[in-house]
C-alpha cells in the first residue's frame, strides 16, 4: 500500500472505516497499521500521545480480522483503532493521569467503558497526554511535555483531553476518549476543529474512570464528524450497575436520530453571559453558523439564561472542593509532584467553607430546573460559541513559566464551558470556521437533559451543509 493510500484510510471518518472494515475492503491489520505509523510519523511534532503498545494492538486488531472472516456478528466499531486520554483504567496497563505522582500506576481492574469499546470490537493503541491530573483547560503539562496543536504547533490544543483532540484532529485515530469537568471535551474539539460531546451528567458510567469531580465529571468521545460522535457514545452510553451514579434512562438509537431534518426546530442564541467580550472574529463565524441552521429550516429564538452569575459562581466551588478532596493525602504527602498552576488551584481549595459547598450543591437542582423553564420552555436547544477568544499560544497560557496576563487568559479559555458542566445539561461542540491565525473556531450546542439525539441531530445537519469538520491541518497528508 503506497503512502497516499494509506493517508486516505486515516481520512476515513470512523463511520465510513467502520464500513470499509465491514465490507472487507480494509482489515483491522491494515488499519492499526497505518495508525501506529501515523503516530510515529507525525506524534513527534504534536506530542499528542504518552505511551502506545503496538505489538498488541496489532495482535488485538489480527484476532479481530479472523473473527470477521469466520462469519462471526461484528461489533459497532468493529477493527477500529482508537486512542484514550490516559486515565482510564485497564487492568494491568498503564495509566498515568498525565501526572507524576502516577507515572507507573497500573490498575487491577478495567473502566466499564473501556470494556464497551472493546466489546464493540475497537483497537486500543495506547494512553495519550492529558493536562496533569485533567485540571487545566489549555494541554500544558510540565510531566510528558506539552500537547501541540496540529494546526500550528506554537498553540495550545485546549485541554484536558488535549492528546485526544490533537490525535484525532492529525487524523492518527478515528475517535478517542475524553473526560469533561468543565469544558474538557469541547474544548480541545472546538481548538482542534474536531467534534466533541459531553452527554448528560450521569449518561456515561464513571467505574474505572480518574475523579476530578464527583458532581461534573463526564465521560465522552472527540471524533471527526457528529455521526462519528453518535455512534461511539451510543456504545459507550447507558447504566452500569459498577457505577451507582450511572442513570438508568434507557439509551436511544443516536444514529437513527440524524435525519438532517431540523426544520421548525426552535434554537436559543443567549443574550446574556456567553457573548461579552467575544472577538469578533468568532462572533463572524457564529453568525455564518446561525445562518446555515437557518437555512436548513431552524427558528432562530434570542433566550436569556437566568441565574448565570450563581451557575458560574457554584460551579467553580463544587469542582475546586471535591478536586481538593480527591487530592488531599497526595497534597500533603507529594506536594513537589504538582506543577505550579495545579497548586495553585488545589490548595485554595481547602479554605473554601463547607456551608459554600453545600448551598453550591443544594441550589443545584433549583437552578436546573429554573433553566429549563426559561429556556427550553421556548426552545429546543441553545446555541453558543465554544471559545469566546480566539486559540490562544502554549505560551499566552503558560501559568508555570509566569507569563504575564497568563492567568487572566488561561482562565477565560473555559468561561463558556464551564456553567453547563454545574447544568449537567448535554453539550456537543463543533467546529465551524478558522480565525485569521489559521486555528479552529467551534461552537457548542445544548439540549435539555438526557437530549443527546437532539444535539446531534443539529450537530450533523450543520455538518451536512458545510466542510469545517472535514478540514486538515497544514502538513497533515
Amino acid at each position: 500500500m503506497n503512502a497516499a493510500a494509506k493517508s486516505s484510510l486515516l481520512h476515513l471518518s470512523l463511520t465510513d472505516a467502520a464500513d470499509a472494515l465491514k465490507d472487507g475492503s480494509v482489515t483491522a491489520v491494515e488499519l492499526t497499521t497505518v495508525a501506529l505509523e501515523a503516530f510515529t510519523r507525525v506524534d513527534k511534532a504534536i506530542n499528542s500521545a504518552i505511551w502506545l503498545e503496538g505489538a498488541a494492538a496489532l495482535e488485538a486488531a489480527e484476532a479481530l480480522d479472523k473473527k470477521r472472516k469466520s462469519g462471526a456478528t461484528l461489533g459497532p466499531l468493529h477493527g477500529l483503532p482508537l486512542a484514550h486520554k490516559d486515565m482510564y483504567y485497564k487492568a494491568g496497563k498503564l495509566s498515568t493521569c498525565g501526572s507524576a505522582i502516577r507515572k507507573d500506576f497500573r490498575p487491577t481492574y478495567t473502566a466499564t467503558v473501556m470494556e464497551r469499546l472493546e466489546d464493540a470490537g475497537s483497537v486500543t493503541l495506547g494512553g495519550l497526554n492529558m493536562a496533569e491530573f485533567a485540571q487545566n483547560p489549555t494541554g500544558h503539562n510540565q510531566h510528558y511535555g506539552h500537547c501541540r496543536n496540529p494546526w500550528h504547533t506554537d498553540y495550545c490544543t485546549g485541554g484536558s483531553s488535549s492528546g485526544s483532540g490533537a490525535a484525532v484532529a492529525a487524523r492518527l485515530v478515528y475517535g478517542a476518549l475524553g473526560s469533561d469537568t468543565g469544558g474538557s471535551i469541547r474544548l480541545p474539539a472546538a481548538i482542534c476543529g474536531v467534534t466533541g460531546i459531553k452527554a448528560t451528567q450521569t449518561r456515561v458510567s464513571r467505574h474505572g474512570v480518574m475523579p476530578l469531580s464527583f458532581s461534573a465529571d463526564n465521560v465522552g468521545p472527540l471524533t471527526q464528524t457528529a455521526r462519528d460522535a453518535a455512534r461511539f457514545l451510543g456504545v459507550i452510553a447507558g447504566h452500569d450497575p459498577k457505577d451507582p451514579t450511572s442513570s438508568a434512562e434507557p439509551v436511544p438509537d443516536y444514529e437513527a436520530a440524524l435525519t438532517g431534518d431540523i426544520r421548525g426546530m426552535r434554537i436559543g442564541v443567549p443574550t446574556n453571559y456567553f457573548f461579552d467580550g467575544i472577538d469578533p472574529e468568532v462572533q463572524s463565524a457564529f453568525d455564518a453558523m446561525v445562518a446555515v441552521l437557518e437555512a436548513r429550516g431552524a427558528v432562530i429564538v434570542p433566550v436569556t439564561i437566568p441565574h448565570m452569575d450563581a451557575v458560574s459562581t457554584y460551579g467553580g466551588i463544587v469542582s475546586r472542593v471535591e478536586g481538593g478532596t480527591i487530592h488531599a493525602q497526595w497534597m500533603r504527602q507529594r506536594p513537589q509532584d504538582y506543577a505550579v498552576h495545579l497548586s495553585g488551584r488545589l490548595y485554595p481549595s481547602q479554605g473554601i467553607p463547607g456551608t459554600y459547598y453545600l448551598e453550591a450543591l443544594a441550589r443545584r437542582g433549583a437552578i436546573l430546573k429554573a433553566v429549563a423553564a426559561a429556556v427550553f420552555g421556548v426552545c429546543d436547544a441553545f446555541i453558543t460559541p465554544t471559545l469566546r477568544m480566539k486559540v490562544p499560544t502554549l505560551l499566552a497560557t503558560d501559568i508555570d513559566a509566569g507569563t504575564p496576563g497568563a492567568i487572566e487568559t488561561f482562565q477565560d479559555v473555559s468561561i463558556n464551558t464551564r456553567p453547563i458542566n454545574y447544568l449537567g445539561l448535554p453539550s456537543v461542540s463543533v467546529p465551524c470556521g478558522l480565525d485569521s491565525n489559521g486555528l479552529p473556531i467551534g461552537f457548542q450546542i445544548q439540549g435539555r437533559p438526557f437530549a443527546e439525539a437532539r444535539v446531534l441531530k443539529i450537530a450533523d445537519a450543520y455538518q451536512r451543509d458545510t466542510d469545517w469538520h472535514r478540514r486538515l491541518p497544514p502538513h497533515v497528508s
